[in-house]
């Protein structure tokens, strides 16, 4: 009894788990929002990611003159905008940089 109860829970903890990192906004609805946030710019980069335990869209968008970077983060499960940061090529390369040297 106990073995088929822990293992029921074990089941049961893995499914609300697998359920709670589906996004519930779809990919081009949080990109829509996100270019509310740099009128005239374009996406340049996507990406459904899970940041402190939550599951968030990060885009990094061309403003107009393509001379910074603004990267919108918009969570994808309310599409609510939860950070926007400015940055310049040069920083954002660094971070890049910095990521591939993580994987």
């Amino acid at each position: 009894m106990k073995k088929s109860l822990v293992i029921l829970t074990l089941a049961l903890s893995v499914t609300a788990l697998y359920a709670a990192e589906k996004p519930k906004i779809s990919m081009q609805k949080a990109k829509t929002i996100a270019l509310t946030k740099v009128p005239g710019g374009t996406i340049a980069s996507a990406e459904l990611e899970n940041e402190g335990g939550k599951l968030i869209y990060s885009f990094d968008i061309n403003n107009k003159d393509n001379k910074a970077i603004t990267e919108v983060n918009v969570d994808a499960k309310n599409g609510k905008i939860v950070a926007v940061q400015n940055e310049s090529p040069a920083k954002e390369a660094a971070e890049k940089k910095a990521e591939q040297k993580k994987h």
